[in-house]
């Protein structure tokens, strides 16, 4: 069968990323993939180890007189999200991907491409099966279920690694260097509570119409949160709660939610009112309060959930005052749930300084005990705290602009990266995050840049020989 790929350049890159595509590797499904990995790495005489999670790290000696030079970590997840378009039989478990180019972009038939972050993979098994390069002694990292949690990264045996300069390449945009990013956790609020005596009648209240979004990308635009805006309408009204549910991820915005509320008054006029309030406080939005009447009974919670939510902390909690306009630390409540006697508020907490992170979820512990309650913390994982001080950057930056004859753009991000985990545990890590142009990575309409893919992998081979002198 002709490959797909055949033809493009530069050539050992795209054979690479063609075999990855043609092997099941999902999130939770990349045994295969590690097997692959492990024949390479025997068909090339390299050393390489497999761990319990499939993790695989490929070790290669430097090349002639690179042997004075830094030891490199390139590094990048073999896991991939698995999305198809309605009515696909395609099968992620056993199917490989169906590739086609067009205009230059990269995309497979109905699902996602792997992208993110098998072009990392691709170019890291075309470096380690050149003889001819120039480059320090190398170790190729390749971690598992980043997608899913950082897992294969989390378990990863940090003490083994020599290198102390990594080079993460799980970024989508090219020439952008990222050197900073947020650490984070999933925190989860519980708050028992005591019914009242029947009071008035029960009505829900469908807050929706909001604009949502991503908790680390777009906390810092002001968007409203239908579970905060529900605390404000109890605040405002004076109703009771009777009930609260929303929201299906921690770390999105909340668009939509049904607040059942009871109490005296015209409680559909004072929904109206309050949309009025809504809309004026954030115009960009159609927010909307559906006001119905409720089958549940009407006995409200004896805890307050508006003064509750009211002295949750949310949104931005501090600016970063090293790079201009990056949000440091912020946490969003993307889950509300109400069953039988007791509430549960799930959090996204993110913060590019670990004590500012702990800080935050020590003060969401003190408000739930305040109410009742408590809060459980999981699922943590570091920041990768910015260095004012970074020899790798500033060759990375140099080099670009040599080549190039641009300036690289250099960015902090308010999200996760793998680099936090290898920071934490690589005492004196230099490291950075880079890649081609990606483009809709996670759906079925995900592209890959051919151009992009062949200057991002010359510009690797350029930093790589760069660091003869170091």
């Amino acid at each position: 069968m002709p490959r797909a790929l055949a033809g493009l350049q530069p050539e050992k890159v795209f054979y690479y990323f063609e075999q990855i595509c043609s092997i099941p590797h999902g999130s939770g499904n990349t045994g295969k993939i590690a097997d692959y990995l492990m024949f390479f790495a025997k068909a090339h005489s390299l050393e390489a180890k497999k761990d319990k999670l499939n993790n695989v790290v490929i070790r290669k000696e430097a090349s002639g007189g690179y042997q004075e030079a830094p030891a490199v970590i390139l590094q990048g997840h073999t896991d991939m999200v698995c999305a198809k378009v309605p009515g696909s039989a395609h099968d992620f478990a056993k199917d490989g991907l169906s590739l086609r180019v067009e205009d230059g972009w990269i995309k497979a038939d109905g699902t996602t491409l792997g992208g993110d972050d098998g072009i990392a993979v691709a170019m890291m098994l075309a470096i380690l099966a050149d003889e001819e390069l120039d480059h320090p002694a190398l170790e190729a990292v390749f971690t598992t279920d980043e997608e899913t949690g950082m897992f294969g990264a989390k378990a990863l045996d940090m003490d083994e690694l020599q290198g102390r300069l990594l080079l993460n390449m799980d970024s989508e945009e090219e020439g952008v260097l990222t050197v900073a990013c947020a650490g984070g956790s999933k925190t989860t609020v519980r708050v028992p509570f005591a019914r009242k005596k029947p009071e008035g009648k029960a009505f829900t209240v469908r807050i929706t119409g909001l604009t949502g979004g991503h908790s680390g990308a777009e906390i810092h635009k002001g968007r409203a949160n239908a579970a905060i805006l529900a605390g404000r309408f109890l605040r405002d009204t004076g109703l009771s709660a009777v009930s609260l549910n929303g929201g299906n991820a921690d770390n999105a915005i909340m668009p939509e939610c049904l607040l059942t509320v009871c109490g005296a008054g015209d409680i559909p006029a004072l929904c109206a009112k309050e949309e009025q309030a809504f809309r004026a406080a954030f115009p960009e939005e159609d927010i909307r309060l559906i006001c119905e009447p409720s089958d549940e009974e009407a006995r409200g919670m004896e805890t307050d959930l508006g003064a509750l939510l009211g002295e949750l902390p949310y949104g931005v909690q501090s600016m970063s005052k090293d790079i201009d306009g990056l949000v440091q630390t912020s946490l969003n409540v993307g889950i509300v749930r109400t069953e039988k006697d007791v509430l549960t508020m799930t959090y996204s907490v993110r913060s590019s300084v670990n004590k500012e992170k702990d800080e935050l979820n020590a003060k969401l512990k003190t408000v739930a005990a305040k109410f009742g309650g408590k809060a459980e913390t999981n699922g943590a994982y570091p920041a990768w705290e910015y260095r004012k001080e970074s020899p790798l950057r500033d060759r990375m930056a140099e080099i670009y602009r040599k080549k190039y004859g641009k300036e690289m753009k250099i960015e902090a991000i308010h999200a996760g990266l793998e680099c936090g985990l290898f920071y934490d545990g690589i005492e004196d890590l230099d490291a950075v995050s880079f890649g081609p142009d990606m483009r809709a990575i996670h759906t079925p309409a995900e592209q890959l840049s051919v151009a992009s893919v062949a200057r991002t992998y010359e510009y690797v081979l350029a930093v790589l020989k760069s660091l003869k002198q170091w």
